[in-house]
C-alpha cells in the first residue's frame, strides 16, 4: 500500500528554494533573466560612486582647483545620467522579463497541483491552510526575481561605499558592522509575521468565506429570505479579528527590535562623523567623503533592509511553499509508475481495504473485500453515509486507501500511474462540476483529445439522453454557458446534469466506467431506460473487459446489475445477485421493501 504523507513536513530551507526559483526561472526565459541580473548590478555603479565626486568637488572648491571642479561636475552629470538610463533600460528588460515568466510560474503551480494523484491535501486543514497562502502570493510570485535583483543592487551600492570609505580608515569599515543588526532583523521579521499569519490563516479563510457568501449570486436568494445578512457581517468582522491578532502582535514586536537596530547603525555613524574630523585630523574633503558616503551608506543600507525584508517575508516564503508543493507532488506520486492495463482479464478485487478521511479518525469503509469480475455491471448500494461514494473515489485514485490494496488484474493500483490509470477511466459524478465554457467544450472536455470532434460530442450527449438539452439552447453545441459571460445562458440543474453525464460518456472505451449518481434529478423511468440501455451496449462489447459501475439508491435501476454490493456500517454485507439477494430476505431485500412500497 502507497499512501500520502500524513504530516504536514516543514518548509524547505530559504536559499534552496529560492535557487530552485531562479533555476525555473532561467529554464523558461535565459536570455532575460541573464540581462536583468546585468543590467540590475551595472545600473548600481555610477549611484555608488557619488560620494567621490563629491569630494572632489569639495577639495576643488576648497583648493580653488577649478579644474577639479568641473571633472567632479561632469562626473556628478554622466553618473547622474547613467544611472537614470540604466535603470530604465533594466525597469524595461526586467518587466518584459516578469511578464513572460508569470505565465510560466502560475502554469507550474496549475500544473504541480493537477498532476498531485489524490485530492487528500485539498480537504486537510494544515495542508489547506499552507495551499491558500501560496494561492495568495502566487499571482505576485515574479516579483521575487525582481525583488532578488534589486537586493543584489543594493548589495553592490554598500559593498562600493564600505570600500570607499575604507580609503580614510579601515576602522570605518565597523559601520557596516553596525548595520548587521539592521539586516538581521529585516530578515527576522517577516518569517514571524509569516508565521502569525500561517496562524490566522484558518480564521481568514473563514473571513473570506462569509464575505463571499454575503455578496455572491449564488446564496443570494437564502441569505435574503432567511435575513441572515447581518449575521454573517457580523461574524466575518468577529474571524477578521481573530485572524488578525496574532499579526498584528507579532508586528509590533518585530517592529520595536527594528528600530533599535536603527538606532545603533544611526549611532555608529555619528561616532564615524566624529572620529574622522576629530580624532584623525583628516581634510576636509575625507570628513566630506565620510559625510556623503555615511549617508549614502545608511540610505543603501534602508534600501537593503526593505528589500530583504519583501524577499523574506514575501517572495522568498512564497519560494519555499512553491519547493514545498513540488516536494509533495514528487512524493505523492514517487511509486506511481505502473502503466494501466489494456484490458481486464480478472477484473478488480478489493483487499482489507479501509479508509478514513484526511484528517480523522472514522473509518469510512472497514475491512473491505471485495471482486468485480471483468466485463461486469456491478450496482453499489446502500444509505446515505454507507461509503458508496467513497469506494468509487477510492477506485479513481482521488484518496489511498489507509490499509488494504485494491489489485487490477492483479497489480496494485498505488503503483499505476494516475495519469495512465485515469485516461482508461471514465464516468460521471453527482456532485459533478459546472464547467462554464461552449457546450461543446463542456462535454468534450470528457475526452481532451476529442473536445472539437463534433460528432464524438454528438453521440455522448445522445449517449446520456441529453438530446432535449442542446436543441434547447440558443446556439445548440456553440452556446456559451454560464450567465456571467458575454452571451452565456444560464441553464437548469438537471440540464447542468444531462450534460455532465454526456462528459462521462466522451470515451469510447474505458476499462472502467463509473456513474456515481450522475442522473438523481432524472425520474426513476428515465434513469432506469439510460443504465439499461448503457449496460446492455458494454455488455455487446466483449473483449475488452470492461466493469461499469452504477451507484443509485433507486433498487428499480440497480436489479438490472450483474453483481450487486450492499455496504452497510462501513463494510460489505450482502452480495449476488438481485434475485438471490431478494431469496436472502437479508439487508437488500428490507431496503427494496421500503422504496417498493413508497411506490405503491
Amino acid at each position: 500500500m502507497t499512501s500520502s504523507p500524513e504530516r504536514l513536513e516543514k518548509l524547505p530551507p530559504s536559499l534552496p528554494s529560492m535557487w530552485r526559483l531562479c533555476v525555473l526561472g532561467y529554464r523558461h526565459e535565459p536570455a532575460l533573466i541573464v540581462a536583468s541580473f546585468v543590467l540590475a548590478l551595472v545600473a548600481a555603479l555610477p549611484d555608488a560612486l557619488l560620494a567621490l565626486w563629491f569630494k572632489l568637488l569639495g577639495e576643488g572648491v576648497l583648493a580653488a582647483n577649478w579644474r577639479r571642479v568641473q571633472i567632479a561636475l561632469v562626473a556628478i552629470g554622466l553618473s547622474a545620467a547613467a544611472t537614470w538610463f540604466l535603470q530604465v533600460v533594466s525597469t524595461r528588460v526586467q518587466r518584459r522579463f516578469r511578464d513572460k515568466v508569470t505565465i510560466a510560474l502560475e502554469s507550474h503551480v496549475a500544473t504541480l497541483q493537477a498532476s498531485i494523484p489524490t485530492i487528500a491535501h485539498q480537504e486537510r486543514p494544515e495542508y489547506l491552510d499552507r495551499l491558500s497562502v501560496l494561492r495568495n502570493q502566487v499571482f505576485m510570485l515574479d516579483h521575487m526575481y525582481m525583488s532578488l535583483l534589486t537586493t543584489l543592487a543594493w548589495i553592490l551600492r554598500v559593498v562600493v561605499t564600505i570600500g570607499l570609505l575604507m580609503t580614510i580608515h579601515p576602522a570605518l569599515a565597523l559601520l557596516a558592522a553596525l548595520a548587521l543588526p539592521t539586516v538581521l532583523t529585516s530578515a527576522w521579521r517577516p518569517g514571524v509575521e509569516r508565521h502569525a499569519q500561517e496562524r490566522g490563516a484558518e480564521a481568514n479563510r473563514l473571513a473570506r468565506h462569509l464575505f463571499d457568501m454575503a455578496t455572491k449570486a449564488a446564496p443570494g436568494k437564502d441569505v435574503r429570505v432567511t435575513g441572515i445578512g447581518d449575521q454573517l457581517i457580523a461574524d466575518r468582522r468577529l474571524a477578521w479579528e481573530v485572524g488578525n491578532r496574532p499579526i498584528a502582535r507579532a508586528r509590533w514586536a518585530s517592529a520595536g527590535w527594528h528600530a533599535v537596530a536603527w538606532a545603533v547603525f544611526g549611532l555608529g555613524y555619528v561616532g564615524a562623523i566624529v572620529f574622522v574630523s576629530s580624532s584623525l585630523a583628516r581634510p576636509a574633503g575625507d570628513v566630506l567623503l565620510t559625510l556623503a558616503a555615511g549617508s549614502r551608506l545608511s540610505f543603501y543600507v534602508g534600501g537593503a533592509v526593505g528589500e530583504i525584508g519583501f524577499l523574506r517575508g514575501i517572495w522568498l516564503d512564497a519560494a519555499r511553499r512553491l519547493a514545498w508543493l513540488e516536494d509533495y507532488a514528487k512524493a505523492v506520486s514517487a511509486t506511481a509508475d505502473l502503466s494501466a492495463p489494456g484490458r481486464l482479464a480478472e477484473g478488480i478485487r478489493f483487499e482489507g481495504v479501509s479508509f478514513a478521511y484526511p484528517g480523522t479518525s472514522r473509518l469510512v469503509l472497514d475491512g473491505i473485500d471485495l471482486a468485480l469480475p471483468a466485463g461486469s455491471v456491478v450496482a453499489i448500494v446502500g444509505e446515505n453515509g454507507a461509503g458508496t461514494s467513497t469506494l468509487v473515489k477510492l477506485l479513481a485514485k482521488m484518496y489511498q486507501p489507509t490499509r488494504g490494496r485494491i489489485l487490477i488484474d492483479g497489480t496494485d493500483l498505488a503503483q499505476v500511474a494516475a495519469v495512465d490509470w485515469r485516461s482508461r477511466l471514465a464516468g460521471a459524478f453527482q456532485d459533478f462540476f459546472r464547467f462554464e465554457f461552449r457546450a461543446r467544450h463542456t462535454v468534450g472536455v470528457g475526452d481532451v483529445p476529442r473536445m472539437d470532434d463534433v460528432p464524438a460530442v454528438t453521440t455522448a450527449v445522445a449517449r446520456a439522453g441529453a438530446d432535449d438539452v442542446v436543441p434547447r439552447l440558443p446556439g445548440g453545441l456553440e452556446t456559451q454557458l454560464g450567465p456571467t459571460w458575454p452571451g452565456g445562458v444560464d441553464v437548469s440543474f438537471g440540464q447542468w446534469q444531462k450534460l455532465a453525464l454526456a462528459r462521462g460518456f466522451m470515451r469510447d472505451g474505458p476499462l472502467l466506467l463509473v456513474l456515481d449518481e450522475p442522473t438523481a434529478v432524472l425520474d426513476a423511468e428515465t434513469e432506469h431506460a439510460l443504465f439499461e440501455r448503457y449496460a446492455s451496449a458494454v455488455r455487446n462489447v466483449g473483449g475488452m473487459g470492461r466493469i461499469t459501475i452504477l451507484v443509485s439508491h433507486r433498487f428499480s435501476t440497480v436489479r438490472m446489475a450483474d453483481l450487486i454490493v450492499v455496504l452497510d456500517g462501513a463494510r460489505v454485507v450482502e452480495s449476488g445477485t438481485h434475485e438471490a439477494l431478494m431469496a436472502r430476505r437479508g439487508h437488500y431485500a428490507e431496503l427494496y421493501g421500503i422504496q417498493a412500497a413508497a411506490y405503491r
